[in-house]
């Protein structure tokens, strides 16, 4: 295989989900199943060379393919259909403490899991000291692993895999094993056999991690690969993608929210017309009501009424109107506010120089912002009419909160184009 450590050609890796699941004693025992189930593709036909010393991330949302993948490649599990070839002694850091025995204390279940690893006795004794010295259990070790809590197990058996000193280390998120100080020392421990040339395999929902350690990142999905290359451009894209996905999500609860509360409104039109009224406190609407409005919403670059923007697209902000007593001017205005109720942002028709003097009884005014630059977080929205010497005739300081997602990682509120130079 010369340079190549792992290779792949061609996988797939089918499951059977069964829609009728035996519930009864009786049918696990005499198997009364139909041959009625879905067939779950979890990797579909994935062909990848992973080079010695090279260090490879693989992302995907839950489901993708991603811990089969691993799994497949540590024998854990077998493909249906293509050849997988490693080259070099493998450390698995997927089932942690597989072939632990609760009755077993720490010292007895080194030995055992690290045959598994298929270390011999002499070599797990030369070992021993520095697997209990890392694993920070040294005035527990003869207790059985039973008296051990969640995170004793882990680490000891994080402790063990990670003492093989393999060739190939596959790791699938278990770097949350233990206390801060702890997972630092793992993190110490992957990048020395980073540094010694090691072959590593890494299944990870932290992007920043993939980020500092990885050479190349695979995005998966579906069971399949849909990006590979360079860990930057790789985990941008996915994020771009990750957040899209979210604001979808978040605009179908929206529109349920929405629609339950018009179904509640036409089954008891006088309960909302009640909640309605008390929806704002006189502290946040003030106003003598001449000009009163009726509704604001946000709307996305689709034209649908959101409370979850994604940052980068257009927006745009309505606010509908109704006029009781004539006005020589009307000023409509708007502001965005941190969720801590921190002004960040106002405007008006008079800043943006429209002067309205003559307008419909009813109508809608409308805000468009040509690309939003606000940063992932919660916002606060207030919407205000005032006549011409600025009286206030309708205002309401939070009239709504909303998100916004930004592919932009910078800290603050405010997205700006910028460049580093050296």
């Amino acid at each position: 295989m010369g340079n190549i450590a792992i290779s792949i050609k061609d996988v797939k890796k089918t499951f059977k989900i069964y829609n009728d699941k035996p519930l009864s004693m009786k049918e696990k025992l005499l198997k009364l199943r139909s041959n009625d189930f879905d067939a779950f593709h979890a990797v579909n036909g994935v062909s990848l060379d992973i080079e010695k010393g090279e260090t490879v991330g693989l992302i995907g949302h839950n489901g993708c393919g991603k811990s089969t993948l691993l799994k497949l490649i540590s024998q854990i599990l077998y493909p249906d259909q293509g050849e997988i070839e490693v080259n070099g002694r493998i450390s698995s850091l997927i089932e942690l403490g597989a072939g632990f025995h609760p009755d077993f204390s720490g010292r007895e279940n080194i030995y055992m899991n690290g045959s598994i690893f298929g270390l011999s006795n002499k070599e797990i004794d030369e070992k021993i000291d520095e697997i209990i010295r890392f694993s920070e259990l040294e005035h527990f070790i003869e207790n059985p692993v039973r008296t051990y809590s969640s995170g004793m197990y882990m680490r000891l058996a994080f402790s063990v895999a990670i003492n093989v000193n393999p060739e190939i280390l596959l790791i699938d998120e278990i770097l949350s094993v233990g206390d801060t100080n702890f997972q630092k020392k793992c993190y110490d421990k992957i990048e020395g056999f980073k540094n010694n040339g090691a072959t590593i395999v890494i299944v990870a929902h932290d992007l920043g991690t993939l980020e500092k350690i990885c050479d190349r990142v695979i995005w998966m999905d579906k069971g399949q690969i849909i990006e590979q290359g360079e860990t930057d451009y790789v985990i941008n894209k996915y994020t771009q993608h990750m957040n899209e996905k979210f604001v979808e999500r978040k605009q179908q609860e929206f529109e349920q929210s929405n629609e339950a509360k018009v179904e509640k409104k036409e089954t008891n039109p006088l309960e909302q017309l009640s909640e309605d009224k008390d929806n704002f406190s006189e502290d946040i609407r003030w106003g003598n009501k001449e000009v009163e409005i009726i509704q604001a919403r946000i709307l996305n670059d689709r034209g649908q009424t959101v409370d979850t923007v994604l940052a980068g697209r257009s927006m745009t902000i309505e606010i509908d109107y109704k006029i009781h007593k004539a006005q020589e001017e009307y000023i409509f205005g708007m502001g965005f506010y941190t969720n801590e109720k921190y002004p960040i942002y106002g405007n008006n028709t008079q800043i943006g120089e429209l002067k309205i003097t003559d307008i419909a009884k009813e109508g809608t005014i409308k805000f468009k912002i040509k690309e939003c630059k606000l940063l992932t977080g919660n916002y606060l929205l207030n919407v205000a009419v005032v006549d011409k010497n600025h009286r206030a005739l309708d205002f309401i300081k939070y009239y709504m909160e909303f998100k916004v997602v930004s592919n932009d990682r910078a800290v603050g509120v405010h997205s700006i184009e910028y460049s580093w130079e050296v």
